[in-house]
């Protein structure tokens, strides 16, 4: 049956560009993600597999943190503070070598998770946090509920958190640890999903082919690359065999 309404051709034209430019988008975003996770992993892995670079970081002698790999723990956080809150001021190109440094040095980060957590538990944890990641996508992707609210909630939660663990890492207590460690895992999973319906919405909005557009796509990729990071060390502190 033919209809003729020209109001219900134009909606449904208009929620089909919308659908396909959020596809679009997205798939740049997790391009872009799954480029910084393979700067990272490069990186872990050459630091790792060389004890002269290892030595920069990890003392050989005491076993602490050297002053450089204090800054390399620290780094990736102050990357993360320039990226959030000086999107609207940097350029296209400045943007996106901060997030590609900021990768390299997350890398840095990881490389000494090989030292503590033994390697088959390392790819277990990292395959069950990919499942996790890729459920909770599709979710945030279909879901009619709006998360605006629940985002907001689980943000809040997460400074809070992520305070208490700043202080937990100088004063080292496990429990404290693990407590955080899991409720991290909890924000993370929730987070997934409410970014995914963000940068959903995004993408159906946005202008293709200019500098903006194109920031966009690397501040995407560097909300999803910081949440797949987060979930995936919560869960190695938690289910990761030790050495």
């Amino acid at each position: 049956m033919e209809n003729n309404n020209p109001d219900y051709v134009y909606k449904n034209v208009i929620q089909l560009n919308e659908t396909d430019a959020s596809r679009k988008y997205l798939a740049k975003v997790f391009a872009w993600m799954f480029a910084a996770l393979g700067i990272s992993a490069f990186v872990a892995f050459e630091f790792f597999g060389n004890q002269g670079l290892m030595s920069l970081i990890i003392n050989p002698v005491a076993g602490g943190f050297t002053g450089l790999g204090y800054a390399a723990v620290f780094a990736p956080l102050a990357f993360s503070m320039a990226l959030s809150f000086g999107f609207n001021r940097m350029s296209y190109p400045v943007t996106l070598v901060l997030f590609i440094t900021y990768a390299a040095t997350m890398g840095i980060s990881l490389s000494v998770l090989g030292l503590i957590y033994t390697a088959s538990s390392m790819f277990g944890v990292f395959l069950s946090a990919s499942a996790v990641f890729a459920i909770m996508a599709i979710a945030g992707y279909t879901t009619q509920m709006d998360l605006s609210k629940f985002g907001s909630i689980l943000m809040i939660i997460f400074f809070g958190v992520f305070a208490v663990s700043i202080i937990n890492f100088f004063l080292g207590s496990s429990q404290i640890q693990y407590i955080v460690s899991f409720a991290f895992m909890v924000i993370m999973i929730g987070l997934t999903a409410y970014y995914i319906q963000m940068l959903k919405r995004i993408g159906a909005g946005i202008e293709y082919g200019t500098a903006e557009s194109k920031k966009l796509v690397i501040m995407g990729a560097f909300m999803l690359y910081t949440t797949f990071i987060n979930l995936f060390m919560s869960m190695l502190r938690i289910f990761g065999g030790r050495r």
